[in-house]
């Protein structure tokens, strides 16, 4: 247990390094916006500071603009998430401080993908690990948890302000640049981890009854078995099938490795959800 948290914070720490490197060393010099809240931190800080005699950095207004997001979540979500995800924006304002603001190429295309692509892989360890950047995720895990509707419409209406903030401020080339940086961002994560809001996990194990009272332990959710038999060695094993939302993955695959290493797990993607699917 203290091994896996320790391996946890270490990847938080990674995280936000790279989400730091992505934004001071190529998003933020060339006037690019990333995704979600550190988005809407970037346009914050430059409107003020072209407009107004007050400034604020971008790893502060980060900070800031999470503080009622982690409150939230703390009541809603549960504290291990929601303390590592404040960690994890705690630590990109650390680093957005530490690190220079300077352009390692005058290319906007390159400092977009590369920006992009160094910010979603800190982004998609630290989700894969069962934790966030906060922001839009703890909002995401809250609404996934009172209602049982897409998230990606809220994710797409908050992008698609950051673009259209970002064309009136800095012209309509730097908000196409933004979209293919939120764009990289994505496809880089979706590989790292997962966009997708549900997910169905298929457990094929000896250990169908102790694996069943663990997940009940830490999680609510509806658990189907279904008797099987391998094809090869004409064992008697358990399927067991259960719908989860992405942010319980990290706590599932924990669950599975304790309990049975050599149960065979296959994770899709769930679409469309009918019927009883608990959010509590």
């Amino acid at each position: 247990m203290v091994i896996a948290e320790a391996k946890k914070l270490f990847i938080v720490i990674i995280g936000a390094l790279l989400n730091a490197i992505g934004l001071n060393l190529f998003l933020i010099p060339a006037d690019v916006y990333a995704s979600g809240f550190t988005g809407v931190a970037q346009l914050l800080s430059s409107a003020l500071d072209q407009y107004s005699p007050i400034y604020f950095s971008t790893g502060t207004l980060l900070f800031i603009l999470n503080i009622p997001v982690g409150i939230l979540g703390w009541l809603k979500v549960g504290r291990s998430f929601t303390i590592y995800s404040i960690l994890s924006v705690a630590l990109t304002t650390v680093f957005l401080g530490m690190l220079p603001e300077t352009s390692l190429s005058n290319d906007i295309l390159l400092n977009a993908v590369f920006g992009g692509v160094i910010a979603a892989i800190g982004i998609g360890l630290t989700l894969k690990y069962g934790a966030s950047t906060g922001g839009l995720d703890i909002i995401a895990m809250i609404l996934a948890k009172w209602k049982d509707k897409p998230i990606g419409t809220y994710f797409f209406i908050l992008n698609g302000a950051i673009i259209l903030t970002a064309g009136l401020l800095n012209g309509w080339e730097k908000a196409l640049y933004t979209l293919v940086t939120l764009y990289v961002t994505t496809r880089v994560i979706d590989a790292i981890h997962t966009r997708h809001a549900k997910l169905t996990v298929m457990i094929v194990t000896k250990k169908a009854e102790e694996i069943k009272e663990a997940i009940y332990g830490k999680m609510v959710r509806g658990i189907t078995t279904v008797p099987a038999k391998g094809a090869f060695t004409n064992e008697q094993k358990d399927m067991m099938v259960i719908v989860i939302t992405r942010y319980e993955l990290y706590d599932l695959e924990k669950i599975i490795n304790e309990v049975d290493p050599n149960a065979f797990t296959n994770v899709v993607q769930t679409t469309q959800v009918l019927g009883f699917f608990r959010k509590d």
